[in-house]
């Protein structure tokens, strides 16, 4: 992660987190007042043509600003920080989160994404960044509240590769409870995964879907890497996926091809690409040096990433999220 790229990163989410449209909504309308528009029902997060895309992209350029302090759109990004992270526009967002009838919204994918957007504000390295996880909290209680809830009464995982994937949002969610120092979240999270998926053998990986940009296979083995302890993780990765040293299931190791990046739904497969590359690389990292497995998961992870890199910008189906996804591929774990 050079100057040069974040510079890109930071440019494509600048050119979309404030643009209201096109947008698609996430709303339950209980009656005609509640038509308005995305920006009088989220005075933050309307851009970015949805709800979560938005969030995500505040991740994005906040990371950045962190990890890349010299990238020549710092500027930008903090002027824009400081001017969206009000007391009135969070209350905004909260009382948006409180109607009844949106008690489904956005879980898990955009939950999960708020709370790594608190997550990276709470490392508190300057002022701002501390006034700007303060502000935040009180959103991002709220959603704890909601994790909270429904972990407990979810009978059963979803293992798709699009938004509702568990294994992502509580990725995620552990992401913000380690830097939070929230202790209770971390073990519910801990549980249900356990819960979920500490029985799983012999993954057949039947992937990838025609929208998925989530690989459910890589997915569950890097939520369960950070759930478990190194030992623990190693074993159950062996029952769970136990022929990657022959490099199968083939699948997981074939880039997906993207026949039409205009296309909102086939263009999700550059993503799969870019968080299969993520997944791959993570698990490289927690090997021993000499498990042969560890040089095989670097080079799908390679191979992965070149195959979306060059096609985060160009059209506003890809635009307005692939370069966040690049971020998760290459950003050093916390």
């Amino acid at each position: 992660m050079d100057a040069a790229f974040a510079s890109r990163l930071s440019a494509i989410a600048l050119s979309h987190v404030t643009r209201e449209y096109p947008h698609r909504l996430d709303q339950v309308l209980a009656g005609p007042e509640d038509l308005q528009s995305p920006r009088a029902l989220h005075p933050i997060f309307h851009g970015s043509f949805d709800w979560h895309s938005c969030v995500h992209s505040y991740w994005l350029l906040a990371t950045l600003l962190r990890l890349v302090p010299d990238n020549s759109e710092a500027p930008c990004i903090r002027d824009l920080l400081l001017s969206s992270f009000t007391e009135r526009n969070v209350a905004a967002e909260c009382a948006y989160l409180k109607r009844k009838s949106e008690r489904l919204f956005e879980r898990p994918y955009g939950w999960a994404w708020l709370l790594m957007l608190q997550a990276e504000l709470s490392r508190h390295d300057t002022p701002d960044r501390q006034r700007w996880a303060a502000l935040l909290q009180p959103l991002s209680t709220m959603f704890v509240e909601k994790f909270s809830d429904y972990l407990p009464k979810a009978a059963f995982p979803n293992r798709t590769g699009t938004h509702g994937n568990t294994a992502f949002a509580m990725t995620l969610a552990l992401e913000y409870a380690q830097a939070v120092n929230d202790k209770a979240l971390a073990r519910l999270l801990r549980q249900t995964s356990r819960r979920w998926y500490a029985k799983d053998v012999d993954c057949q990986a039947w992937e990838p879907s025609g929208a998925d940009f989530l690989s459910p296979a890589l997915m569950e083995a890097e939520c369960m890497r950070r759930m478990l302890k190194p030992d623990a993780f190693r074993a159950w990765h062996r029952r769970f996926l136990p022929k990657l040293k022959r490099r199968e299931p083939k699948t997981l190791f074939t880039p997906a091809r993207v026949t039409d990046r205009t296309d909102g739904h086939i263009v999700h497969l550059d993503g799969l690409n870019l968080s299969r590359a993520w997944c791959w690389r993570h698990l490289a990292e927690s090997l021993p040096p000499a498990d042969p497995l560890r040089g095989i998961a670097a080079e799908a992870a390679r191979r992965h990433f070149k195959a979306s890199a060059n096609y985060l910008s160009g059209h506003y189906m890809g635009e307005h999220w692939l370069a966040t996804f690049a971020l998760l591929a290459l950003r050093p774990e916390p």
